[in-house]
Order: C-alpha cells, then structure tokens, then sequence
C-alpha cells in the first residue's frame, strides 16, 4: 500500500491532466524531454502491428521512460502512468496530422465512415508494470470540403491523433460512439481506475 497517493503523469497533454483531475487523482506531469541524455520513445509502429498492440506498447514504453526518469532525477518514487491514443480506420494508423493538408486528408478519410480508437494505459511503480486497454467505435458524419476548412481554421487539429479532438468543436461531428467517451478523448477513467487501484491509489 502507497504511503502517499500520488502519481506522476508522464504526459504533456492537458486532456489527461483534466480527466485525472476530474476523479480527483493527485499527480505531477513529468516533463520527460527535460531528462539529460534520454531518448524520447519513438512513436513509430512496426510493420504489421496492429493499431491496438501499437498504443499497448507506447503506453507501456512511456511509462517506463517516465519510471527511468523518476530514478535520474532521484525522485519521489510514486507510481508512472503513461498513455498513448491510436486512431484506425481499415487497418491504417492514423496519427497526429504534420501540417493543415495532412489533417485535411483525414478528417476526409474518417468522413461519414466508423473508425476505431484506441487508447492504453500503463502505470509502472519499481518492478511491476500493468497496463489496460480501452477501445471504441466513432462514427462521423458526412463532412464537405467547407464544415472541415471551418474545423481546420481553429487549429483545433494540431497535435490530435486522427486530426480531431471529440471534446471540442469536432464533438459536432460526432453521430455515434460505442465505447469510452473518456477513452476517445486520451484516457479512460474506468481502466485508469482499475489500474491505480491495483497499485494501492483509493480512486
């Protein structure tokens, strides 16, 4: 059992600091790229992996970067939670689009087809790792050339995998989910949870 119910979140997105704080999860982000002489975990599938096992691995891989780093900085030794979200639509991996064309591309592929999101999360603490995942059903509506030049101009794209964030504006395209809504958005509060309670956290 954990002395003090405290995470580190080794993650830079204010999505998964909001939805930790919504279940009244105490953490410190870890700012992993701060750490002298550490690779960043390359964020790169292999060939024919599967879009699941992809963000498994990620999950598990940043969790274990951030664990590296609480010991190079001589840290607190609380437990790591890492996460990392997948978009798939027929097998394909999209990822976070590099430029306005590339999310352009995108939302058209994804528009008025159902895809697959995929979100893992790991939480590591000494020697043992655990890790969940959760997957959910999108679909979008059909979508003009005007409704995604409208989208684009927000500049709510950026840094979204599958070039949307379906708790902002992109929330209007959505016709249906089958899944966790808190999943889709980059953590799920539900398998989150499950894991921090395994590792002694009362959630």
């Amino acid at each position: 059992m954990l002395v003090d119910k405290r995470i580190y979140l080794a993650s830079q997105s204010p999505r998964r600091r909001e939805l930790l704080k919504q279940i009244g999860v105490a953490f410190d982000v870890l700012a992993l790229r701060a750490v002298a002489g550490r690779m960043d975990v390359v964020e790169v599938p292999r060939a024919d992996e599967a879009a699941s096992d992809f963000a498994q691995r990620m999950a598990v891989e940043k969790a274990a970067c951030g664990w590296r780093a609480v010991d190079a900085r001589r840290l607190l030794r609380f437990p790591v939670l890492g996460a990392d979200t997948v978009v798939e639509l027929d097998g394909a991996i999209l990822g976070k689009p590099a430029d306005r064309a590339g999310a352009e591309a995108m939302l058209m592929r994804l528009s008025g087809r159902t895809h697959h999101v995929h979100t893992a999360v790991a939480v590591q603490h000494e020697d043992r790792m655990e890790r969940r995942l959760s997957s959910s059903q999108v679909r979008l509506a059909e979508l003009d050339a005007a409704a995604i030049g409208r989208y684009l101009e927000t500049g709510e794209y950026l840094g979204k995998a599958g070039a949307y964030g379906i708790q902002g504006r992109a929330g209007a395209f959505v016709e249906h989910i089958d899944g966790s809504y808190s999943g889709i958005m980059g953590l799920p509060l539900y398998d989150t949870a499950i894991l921090l309670r395994a590792f002694g956290l009362v959630v």
